[in-house]
């Protein structure tokens, strides 16, 4: 790369990338398993090659398929639906499509009726937000967090301390951000009273550096007396859940990052007998079976067959809910095991090869967070850029230039503060300079750390990815060989990538 104001064009010829292509198959060669997604990828995600996309952040949202779209839109154009609260014909119209889809999620997810319920919700968090709220903490329980965690999980402890409850972190290891096992052990004995109300909350998979935690634990943890609240956002986009085997007590998922459409609905998947644990501190519309205003004691929650009502909050996106079951037949039409595995095989291509990436001087231009490998973990890597003196790329400055480069990538600690702290070793006493005392310097290094000191750059892939994506972006990667970061800085070096010529669809 040149050291200009011009924008640098890496080109490489189609032979090149087929070579590359075959190597790779013969590294990974159950990747040739996969191929109905490379037909998918043409028929129902078109639109990233006519607009010449490099699209890597599937953890941030799935992609939605065009059937999608066109059966969810079939169906409102061939329907009268209204509001599903009343008995008039479009409303036991709605409600019947409504149920359609819990009893399509809970075969998704293998999870039995007779176990699990199907909570509505906005997204992941608000499923998250729900149990928080309404867990009955006391001041004898206790709430256990994993370092690891998203901050929709890391919000539920506002709610144990207030009601008085006790709240510990365990550690990840620095090296590859695995959790401690005997930490854990440890933490799971600290019952202060049997029969208490205690909660221990984790991801199955992190949406920071795609380390999966053991599904193992929700068992370990219930038999030393805990409720288990899985966040599982990050996890079943790309793998299978299986509620037949393992029965964690909660469960949040966001529909949209499975498969892209609709956004604005998640659900809670509840084991029932530990739904009708929670509490509310409130009620609404919708979730009420008879309230009176001649004395503020008077209300009922709606129980038995209606106990999901129970916690959705007024109406429902009732339009949007039958777009679920669309998106989940579609899953299933390929396989979460086919997405899997095509996952697997482009994230073990990834990390070899960003691994293996050094500058003239034998320094690594990669500095990966997480583990190196694909055991126990998915198709999510974190890292940084180094110079040849190991200083950091400037991440937002990388993200700008895979901008230009059509390159859809993330940066900062991806709502994650655990492992951004960990990977950037953040310390204790510096954190406690944006939380102690006020004025210019607090915010200056509030954002200092939050853009600087513990930013990274994250990119996934999910089921549209192909090889000519992952290929694309190592040549993006490469451009960086070599060059020093705070000249390139001060410079504003444009860089764009190299692309095959093709036709452009419409």
């Amino acid at each position: 790369m040149q050291s200009s104001n011009k924008a640098t064009i890496m080109d490489y010829s189609p032979e090149e990338m087929d070579a590359a292509f075959a190597e790779f198959r013969q590294t990974y060669p159950k990747f040739e398993t996969t191929h109905i997604l490379d037909k998918l990828r043409a028929k129902e995600y078109a639109r990233l090659d006519w607009q010449d996309q490099i699209y890597l952040d599937y953890t941030g949202g799935g992609l939605y398929a065009e059937s999608q779209l066109e059966r969810h839109l079939k169906l409102l154009k061939c329907n009268v639906l209204g509001n599903p609260h009343s008995q008039n014909p479009t409303s036991v119209a709605m409600t019947h499509l409504v149920d359609l889809a819990r009893s399509y999620i809970l075969q998704f997810f293998r999870a039995s009726p007779n176990e699990y319920a199907v909570v509505f919700t906005p997204n992941a968090t608000g499923a998250l937000k729900l149990v928080g709220e309404a867990y009955p903490f006391s001041s004898n329980d206790n709430l256990l967090l994993t370092v690891d965690n998203h901050n929709s999980v890391n919000g539920i402890r506002v709610f144990a301390r207030e009601k008085g409850a006790r709240v510990s972190y365990f550690p990840v290891r620095d090296c590859d951000l695995r959790a401690d096992e005997d930490e854990l052990e440890s933490h799971l004995h600290r019952l202060p009273q049997p029969g208490g109300k205690n909660l221990f909350a984790y991801p199955a998979q992190s949406n920071f550096s795609g380390v999966q935690h053991p599904l193992a634990w929700i068992d370990k943890a219930q038999k030393k007396g805990w409720d288990v609240m899985l966040d599982c956002a990050a996890f079943v986009p790309t793998n299978r859940l299986d509620l037949g085997k393992c029965h964690p007590d909660f469960v949040s998922v966001s529909f949209y990052k499975i498969f892209g459409y609709p956004t604005g609905i998640g659900c809670l998947l509840a084991r029932k007998k530990a739904l009708k644990r929670l509490h509310r501190p409130w009620f609404a519309g919708g979730t009420i079976s008879i309230v009176s205003t001649q004395d503020e004691r008077w209300h009922c929650l709606h129980k038995g067959k209606d106990i999901s009502a129970a916690f959705e909050d007024g109406t429902t996106n009732y339009l949007g809910i039958p777009a679920v079951e669309i998106g989940l037949r579609y899953i299933d039409s390929i396989g979460v095991e086919i997405i899997h595995e095509r996952v697997i095989c482009l994230t073990g291509w990834l990390l070899d090869h960003m691994q293996s990436l050094k500058h003239g001087n034998s320094m690594r231009l990669v500095k990966i967070y997480g583990p190196g490998g694909c055991e126990r973990r998915g198709g999510t890597i974190a890292f940084n850029l180094c110079d040849p003196c190991g200083m950091d790329f400037d991440c937002g400055w990388v993200q700008d230039l895979a901008s230009r480069a059509r390159i859809s990538l993330r940066t900062g600690c991806f709502c994650n503060p655990g492992d951004g702290e960990v990977t950037h070793n953040i310390r204790r006493e510096r954190m406690a300079e944006c939380f102690e005392g006020d004025g210019p310097d607090r915010e200056a290094c509030c954002r200092a750390i939050r853009d600087k000191e513990m930013a990274s750059i994250r990119i996934s892939v999910g089921l549209a990815s192909n090889f000519q994506d992952v290929y694309r972006f190592m040549r993006f990667l490469s451009s960086f060989r070599d060059q020093d970061a705070s000249e390139m800085q001060k410079l504003g070096i444009r860089m764009g990538m190299g692309r095959i010529k093709r036709d452009r669809g419409p």
